[in-house]
């Protein structure tokens, strides 16, 4: 297996990109009735608590200092009524952003899945699956509290520290300043922190989802794993990333509670600098006992929202990297996609036409060198040649998954690029040597290109490529549960699901990639019936190493080095004796000796 799903990919950042947090909480725009709602419960919650140590004042230095008992019991009365409330208020505006927050995050999966979907084929080529899915999953379920709390806590905290601190300075502009002593310090020392905290957590979502995707592909490829008997190496490879992912989660959860440590202790060292000072203004009688009580309960509520948006900065440095990593998805564009004014491809009668096409993967590495054909509706067309020579590069380009470099790709005389990609691609049909099949029953498999299928079509479709009597025999007939990438049916079995696919579909135009290479002869002969079956009434492409496969095609071509060499049919290529005829007469040679 390849090992370059563990690679470090990304850069770390040391700063908190302001871009990232904007374009994440413009996802609240359309929750403005609930984010008010919130507003106003906050605002609600931050009164009441704000009042509290005033009642508390006035209690001890009026009603305590003059025994007005009754006055008393009323003012308790009231701070109760009031307290309930402010509870009852805090309990609904969390249940309201917790909504909220939960359908922001499917907004985003869905968004981000969808822009997945659209990218080009360049983009999974350099990705391993599990690296993906990591972003989908992982990083998306990161963003969760980031919402929540934004609103429930970040607003709400920060209009309590500046109103406490003014409420401070205003009571007593000495005791205020004391109060706010220890604030510069904190501010360097969380600077520090987080800096350092936001490298570690970036450092622990990359190796997260470099397990992930090594764990995606052991699983994905374990049948290669158990027949080489590699389970130790593998074993040891998931040992090393787990280990790695450990340690920097270690790393950086171990920055992440010095935001707390800190803050808590200069809460404690301003809250002892306060009572200090305040006990000899007390002495002094330049405040009353009610004040100093007062100024206690102020103190609190002074450092606990500090602690809270400390919090919330470190929940941000923790999981901003994830909508970092999200939105750099989202912002790469397709290689493919439609041009401006592009038009509907109309039904397709299936002309095909190559004009001096010429095509690089990478730049100026060419693969295809100014190769031009021309197909006739209903022809079936062979590529043969040496691995690596474009076969599979000419059939892509049909489908425009690549857009060519040089030239132009004609179909019934229409650019394919001046059509639209559904128009045309819902007029294809594409077999490979690894036919998917996807996680259901037979029958859902059969109608995936035709949802509306009924179940007679799917049967008529099985009939027709000879699939019908193998299915029957099953434990569930079409119903069998065929698990994932098909793996209860033999490699015969799913390329013969996968004509009845195409088939039920109807694509003008089909395209076979070594679709019977990987099956034994015999199993082959049923295939191939199938095969003909398909072919008739349709343009086709048929790319196979087994020669004996394409004698019976209209026209083959054949590539070497990018290029077409020769082009005929099998018996004229024969008889030519040129590349052709050596390929054929060394497999025929190769098949004799190992008879």
């Amino acid at each position: 297996m390849a090992r370059n799903t563990y690679r470090e990919d990304e850069k770390l950042r040391e700063t908190v990109n302001i871009k990232t947090v904007f374009r994440l909480f413009s996802y609240l725009q359309p929750y403005k009735k609930e984010v008010a709602k919130t507003l106003f419960l906050i605002a609600v919650v931050i009164v009441v608590s704000l009042t509290n140590p005033l009642l508390l004042r006035l209690a001890i230095n009026d009603y305590i200092a003059n025994k007005n008992m009754l006055g008393l019991a009323v003012l308790g009365a009231v701070m109760t009524g009031i307290n309930l409330a402010s509870t009852l208020c805090s309990r609904f505006r969390i249940l309201t952003m917790s909504v909220v927050s939960g359908k922001i995050l499917l907004r985003i999966r869905q968004d981000l899945f969808q822009h997945i979907q659209k990218l080009s084929f360049t983009f999974f080529d350099s990705r391993p699956a599990g690296k993906i899915l990591a972003r989908i999953m992982g990083d998306v379920n990161s963003l969760g509290e980031l919402f929540s709390t934004s609103v429930t806590n970040l607003i709400p905290e920060t209009v309590m520290l500046v109103a406490v601190a003014v409420i401070m300075l205003l009571l007593n502009w000495k005791l205020g300043l004391m109060a706010l002593v220890m604030l510069p310090l904190l501010s360097v020392l969380l600077i520090f922190i987080r800096t350092a905290s936001r490298k570690r957590w970036q450092a622990f979502r990359k190796k997260r989802s470099n397990l992930s995707a090594f764990v995606h592909e052991d699983y994905s490829g374990i049948r290669v794993v158990q027949s080489f008997a590699r389970e130790p190496k593998t074993e040891k490879i998931f040992f090393r990333l787990s280990k790695e992912l450990a340690q920097s989660f270690i790393e950086a959860t171990k920055y992440s509670n010095a935001f707390w440590a800190v803050v808590a202790v200069c809460w404690g060292v301003g809250s002892a600098i306060v009572f200090w000072y305040g006990s000899r203004l007390l002495i002094a009688g330049e405040i009353l006992i009610g004040d100093l009580v007062a100024f206690t309960g102020y103190i609190g509520m002074f450092w606990q929202p500090v602690m809270n948006i400390s919090g919330f900065y470190n929940n941000l440095v923790t999981n901003l990297t994830g909508a970092e990593r999200i939105f750099e998805i989202m912002d790469i564009s397709p290689d493919i996609v439609n041009k401006p004014g592009a038009k509907e491809m109309p039904p397709i009668a299936g002309e095909v036409e190559f004009k001096d096409v010429s095509f690089a993967y990478e730049k100026n590495n060419y693969v295809l060198k100014n190769v031009s054909f021309h197909v006739r509706p209903g022809e079936t067309i062979a590529l043969v040649g040496p691995t690596g020579s474009g076969k599979t590069t000419i059939v892509s380009l049909i489908s425009r998954f690549y857009d060519v470099s040089q030239g132009s790709v004609l179909i019934d005389g229409f650019d394919v690029r001046d059509v639209t990609l559904e128009s045309l691609r819902a007029q294809m049909g594409i077999m490979t040597q690894d036919t998917f099949m996807f996680s259901g029953s037979i029958k859902d498999n059969i109608r995936y290109g035709k949802p509306e299928a009924g179940d007679e079509e799917v049967i008529a479709a099985a009939k027709a490529v000879n699939a019908h009597d193998f299915i029957i025999a099953l434990p569930d007939g079409y119903d069998t549960d065929v698990n994932e990438r098909g793996a209860r049916l033999s490699a015969g079995q799913r390329q013969l699901i996968a004509l009845a696919r195409a088939l039920l579909a109807d694509p003008r135009i089909l395209i076979l990639d070594e679709a019977t290479s990987s099956i034994d002869t015999q199993t082959e002969l049923t295939v191939q019936k199938g095969i003909n079956t398909l072919l008739k009434g349709r343009t086709a492409f048929v790319i196979a190493h087994r020669l004996s496969t394409v004698r019976n095609a209209d026209r083959i071509l054949v590539i070497e080095n990018g290029k077409i060499k020769e082009a005929g049919s099998h018996s004229r290529l024969l008889a030519q004796k040129g590349l052709y005829y050596q390929l054929y007469m060394a497999q025929y040679k190769y098949l004799s000796e190992g008879a």
